[in-house]
């Protein structure tokens, strides 16, 4: 306990220095957004409670800290925010069907030594907990993605007032090519790197290349990226599209 207090205070200070009053505020929205996850895990709890809505709001909840609290209220985090809440309904369906066929939910083999003196009869639709999972899983990667268009493409269209709709629509595209190579990058490194004990692990018992690929736990973590990639993916021309429609059309408002 006291090594993650050090830790957290390091990365306070840390974060006081480099990013100032915005990288203060970054702090205590981290802080904030991991109070709301534990709130949404003690309510899931609740035979009674749906984790998909609950896991729903919990997004909602997250990305308005993460973009209104840090960035205020305006046009840029407005848009991304919208563009996040979109991204994640479209998901959503995709993320049911494909945890539902892929049979993913629950615990694998491999995890069966871990509760077999827990009773499993708690009265939670694992299909539900693993979509929960797999949404909080891609919101931080959308949020970022999409913040990182709408902010660009507004700063264009106030130095190329002139601009097109369709050109400043085709920039936002480009600025999201070159995120989109890199947030996977990170996705698929940051999610390998916290089970590289499973894959060692794979190793001691021997497991073929086929019963690796086969095995739940590591499907689970696969279609978990693969998801959040496709989220990454989505919210690119939505953020692109929706903030090249406001910024031209408030400025021919103006004119007007």
């Amino acid at each position: 306990m006291s090594a993650l207090f050090v830790l957290a205070i390091i990365l306070f200070v840390l974060m006081a220095i480099v990013g100032g009053k915005k990288g203060i505020k970054s702090f205590i929205a981290f802080i904030i957004n991991f109070f709301v996850l534990i709130t949404v895990i003690l309510i899931m709890n609740d035979p009674n409670g749906d984790p998909v809505l609950l896991t729903l709001l919990a997004c909602i909840v997250i990305s308005a800290v993460s973009l209104f609290f840090i960035n205020e209220v305006n046009s840029k985090t407005t848009l991304a925010f919208l563009s996040t809440i979109i991204t994640i309904v479209l998901l959503l369906l995709f993320i049911i069907f494909i945890t539902e066929e892929s049979m993913i939910q629950g615990f694998g083999e491999e995890e069966s030594d871990s509760i077999y003196y827990f009773s499993l009869q708690i009265g939670l639709d694992f299909v539900k907990i693993a979509t929960a999972v797999i949404i909080m899983s891609t919101i931080g990667a959308i949020v970022d993605t999409a913040i990182s268009i709408t902010s660009p493409m507004r700063e264009i269209h106030q130095q190329n007032p002139t601009i097109s709709r369709m050109e400043l629509f085709l920039t936002g595209i480009r600025i999201g090519k070159d995120i989109l190579g890199t947030s996977t990058n990170t996705l698929f490194f940051a999610f390998f790197g916290g089970y590289m004990a499973l894959l060692i692990w794979f190793k001691d018992l021997s497991y073929s290349f086929g019963e690796i690929i086969n095995s739940k736990v590591f499907s689970d973590e696969m279609i978990t990226i693969f998801t959040a990639g496709m989220g990454v993916a989505i919210v690119i021309p939505i953020a692109s599209g929706m903030t090249a429609y406001y910024l031209v059309r408030r400025k021919q408002k103006h004119k007007a």
